[in-house]
């Protein structure tokens, strides 16, 4: 049975993002100032613009409760240190892939493939292209919001700069109930980015529930940054990398493959 209409998204323009949330403490963000959204369907004659304009009905107000779920992921409150996005383009494009965000703040760029949004329809229906629909946007916005380390290099160069960006958006996504937890798999490195390394800094919310808003923060705070000092400096010196993740993967055997 298709969707016709979606509860969730409605009930975001009805309560203005409010109440939505009640995992975050009572934090007040009614002062945040959300970014203009151009949303621009250029797939608009295919299946896949079709299906996205008739399960996403308000694409702005979708997108802006979306931002508000990274930012709060990612801050305390809306007097942080967040990067001044005044404007999203987002753009619905009839392209292989999946999504990408370009451009920097005030103003940044994000295309979203209507074939992704065909090929999870016909995986699952409504149900699977609102799951990665979100998914992908928490990922592509927490590029747009996060903080970026400093003296480690770009992102170009695929090292612990290119990790904390991927890492994050996906840990983003992964808080937010965008990922499955059964993706979880043991092995790999903290160092491979992505779902691996994001599964893995989710998990460190157990030791501190806002670690994912210290770790953000640690750019600023630790310059030259690096992985390893970044999580001492959120955890304390008796943690290292590498036996957290030894400890991580410990935790990850005890788990029944689903």
């Amino acid at each position: 049975m298709k969707i016709r209409n979606v509860f969730f998204v409605l009930c975001l323009v009805a309560s203005g993002f409010s109440g939505l949330f009640p995992q975050e403490k009572a934090t007040d963000w009614s002062n945040f100032q959300y970014p203009e959204i151009n949303f621009v369907n250029s797939a608009s004659t295919t299946e896949g613009g079709e299906i996205y304009n008739r399960i996403v009905p308000n694409p702005a107000a979708y997108i802006n409760a979306t931002v508000l779920e990274v930012v709060k992921t990612l801050y305390w409150s809306d007097k942080d240190s967040i990067p001044g996005v005044r404007r999203i383009n987002y753009e619905l494009k009839d392209v292989d892939g999946i999504s990408a965000k370009g451009g920097n703040p005030p103003e940044i760029s994000i295309f979203y493939s209507s074939r992704w949004v065909e090929k999870s329809e016909k995986d699952s229906g409504d149900e699977k292209v609102l799951f990665e629909t979100r998914g992908v946007l928490l990922h592509e916005l927490t590029h747009g919001f996060q903080l970026e380390p400093q003296g480690i290099g770009t992102y170009g160069d695929g090292g612990e700069f290119w990790i904390f960006i991927e890492g994050m958006a996906d840990a983003v996504r992964i808080h937010n109930g965008g990922f499955p937890q059964a993706n979880r798999r043991p092995g790999g490195s903290w160092k491979d980015g992505y779902q691996r390394t994001g599964y893995f800094l989710d998990w460190l919310t157990t030791k501190d529930p806002d670690f994912l808003r210290k770790f953000n923060k640690s750019a600023l705070d630790v310059v030259p940054w690096g992985f390893d000092k970044a999580l001492k400096h959120v955890l304390g010196e008796k943690h290292d990398v590498e036996a957290l993740w030894e400890e991580y993967q410990r935790y990850l055997a005890t788990i029944p493959a689903s």
